[in-house]
């Protein structure tokens, strides 16, 4: 029966989005902490978890069409149409579960993503104005392609 596989890739998917949750907070408490330094990896991390969220994704479309084939649905239907077209029985109350909770995720999800950007945004705000007081030119090459800026070392307080 496609519903079942349907269901159990419904509950991948909630497996990832709160995968996908943790690392955003992972990401959050990094650039809390001012640790810019492991910022890359959080990253990293963040973007395996959607490239295998994509994935599950297609997955989900296939198995839909098959379930939406069985219970008289459109083939391009969404959760929330499936649910309306569920015959008698449980499985309208387990998808309803399904997308209740995925949706729940889903606006967990957005709603950390634009704090961890408005994080990023001030960190790089922050960087570009210690480098601007600095005072230091960000290189002119001559016409030997040499840079005509003095290269010596800076001494930059990191205590600001």
């Amino acid at each position: 029966m496609a519903a079942n596989e349907l269901s159990t890739l419904l509950w991948r998917e909630r497996e990832l989005l709160e995968m996908l949750l943790f690392k955003l907070e992972e990401e959050q408490l990094l650039l809390t902490a001012g640790k810019s330094r492991w910022i890359q990896f959080a990253t990293r991390e963040v973007e395996q978890v959607l490239d295998r969220l994509r994935t599950t994704g297609l997955g989900r479309a296939v198995e839909v069409a098959a379930v939406a084939d069985e219970w008289g649905a459109p083939e391009d239907a969404t959760l929330r149409e499936l649910i309306g077209h569920a015959p008698a029985g449980p499985w309208g109350d387990i998808f309803t579960e399904h997308l209740r909770v995925m949706t729940k995720l889903t606006e967990e999800i957005a709603q950390l993503r634009n704090a961890n950007e408005q994080y990023l945004r001030a960190a790089m705000r922050a960087t570009q104005e210690t480098i601007a007081g600095l005072n230091v030119e960000t290189g002119v090459y001559t016409s030997h392609g040499d840079t005509s800026r003095d290269d010596s070392a800076r001494l930059i307080d990191t205590e600001l």
